[in-house]
């Protein structure tokens, strides 16, 4: 499940993406407003210092399926080595716009968070404790190279024990392509032939939604990495990039090709919507993360069901990059001193802590490359090996950078580019520049 794009278990209800991007906004202001406080010293709240046989975890995961995901590996911890581990499960928006204070204040020795931008911000701020020891237990061959990469700070120090992701990448419905003959486009140029002749087959080429704002930041990404290269994306998010350089301005003129073969009906869907239209064979492919799938629930469908990776752009970047999103664990500065903490995020991150969660949540891909994949659909097992093999690992738009910059600037900046044709590269840097320079 994404938390953040929050497709929701079945059966609950799926927070706005815009509601929480607002709300880490708020997070990252109150860091940004408050003087840092001095580190803490001593261990859990349990007891403390290196001795200490208790430790507590700060969680998001207040839906239904990702709590009881968590509590599988809390209880798997506590049963394999006799600590004692504290939960504290606040609601996913309420954890997003308390993060920044939360850090300053009494925070858990551990919590749940996201690899990136939003990891680098809080280690930098020195609100969270470094976890290299942690990694030294896991093994770094356990793990995917674009894996360690989103886990690594800019101190060259690891801060994130990761624990699922799933790719963003193109879906589509194989019968649907045997029976008009399609084939994978490998190249961008191919895929705007394909999209041609799919609107001639009376198919809406491109299914897509972006009432909420969010959608669209994915097809950007890919469009940035497979132009501009990853390393580009990562600085264009960090703002060492101009968003008003001609880089910027190539991608929304090569985007302006999809435009025409998106669904026309977009800016008044969600993304389940639109998955729908995939599931009734009314779109010829989807753009989209892996989480799509939770959409077929009919077995046929799923089994039907086929994905690739957003094709070659420029021979220099490839098909390197991948989008895919990663959730896991921090620890508090406070944490960084409680062996117990440091012991249950190395059991969170290896193959026994990742089984006893996906055997309660399956929608996602564990990372480390030793947890049990038997279990696994095909869809599933491609995901896996598709973010194992990628040599980098972008985490969404929103995720990489500055919260208040994704919600305020670039949701009413792409929705608007998807209404007009017109993106405004000169003011969306202006805006850029005073929240990046306010941080």
């Amino acid at each position: 499940m994404p938390p953040t794009e929050s497709a929701a278990p079945q059966g609950t209800a799926a927070p706005s993406r815009r509601m929480m991007l607002k709300g880490i906004a708020a997070g990252a202001a109150g860091v940004a407003g408050l003087p840092l406080l001095a580190a803490c010293t001593g261990g859990s709240s349990g007891g403390g210092g290196s001795g200490s046989k208790s430790t507590s975890l700060g969680s998001n995961a207040s839906d239904p399926t990702p709590k009881k995901g968590l509590a599988a590996m809390v209880s798997g911890f506590e049963k394999k080595s006799g600590d004692k581990v504290s939960v504290n499960t606040k609601s996913h928006n309420a954890f997003q716009e308390a993060i920044g204070t939360y850090l300053q204040a009494s925070p858990e020795d551990a919590f749940t968070w996201f690899a990136g931008y939003r990891m680098k911000y809080y280690a930098a701020k020195g609100l969270v404790a470094p976890v290299d020891d942690v990694w030294d237990i896991l093994g770094a061959d356990k793990f995917g190279e674009g894996i360690k990469a989103a886990s690594t700070g800019d101190d060259g120090k690891k801060y994130f024990v990761p624990n699922y992701n799933y790719p963003w990448a193109i879906f589509y419905r194989k019968s649907v392509w045997a029976a008009k003959g399609y084939a994978i486009p490998k190249t961008f140029d191919e895929l705007k032939t394909l999209c041609a002749q799919m609107k001639k087959d009376g198919l809406i080429p491109l299914s897509f939604a972006d009432k909420e704002g969010w959608p669209a930041m994915g097809t950007f990404d890919y469009l940035n990495m497979r132009l501009n290269g990853y390393q580009f994306h990562v600085d264009l998010m960090a703002h060492k990039e101009s968003w008003n350089s001609q880089k910027v301005k190539d991608v929304f003129d090569n985007w302006k090709a999809l435009v025409p073969f998106q669904d026309p009906t977009a800016l008044g869907l969600i993304w389940q919507e639109s998955a729908q239209k995939l599931v009734t064979k009314k779109a010829g492919m989807y753009l989209l993360g892996s989480f799509v799938t939770q959409q077929f629930t009919d077995k046929a469908v799923l089994a039907d069901t086929d994905f690739f990776p957003f094709p070659v752009m420029t021979e220099a970047n490839g098909q390197d990059a991948v989008e895919a999103p990663i959730d896991g664990f921090m620890l508090s500065k406070k944490g960084g001193d409680n062996q117990a903490a440091k012991d249950m995020l190395a059991y969170f991150g290896s193959p026994d802590g990742q089984n006893a969660y996906a055997k309660v949540d399956p929608s996602n891909v564990a990372t480390n490359l030793k947890a049990d994949l038997s279990a696994l659909t095909p869809i599933q097992t491609k995901a896996q090996k598709t973010i194992a093999s990628a040599k980098y690992i972008s985490q969404f738009l929103d995720r990489d950078a500055l919260p208040a910059f994704a919600s305020n600037v670039m949701i009413p900046a792409l929705q608007s580019f998807l209404k007009s044709g017109q993106f405004d590269t000169a003011n969306v840097e202006k805006q850029a520049k005073a929240l990046y320079a306010a941080q």
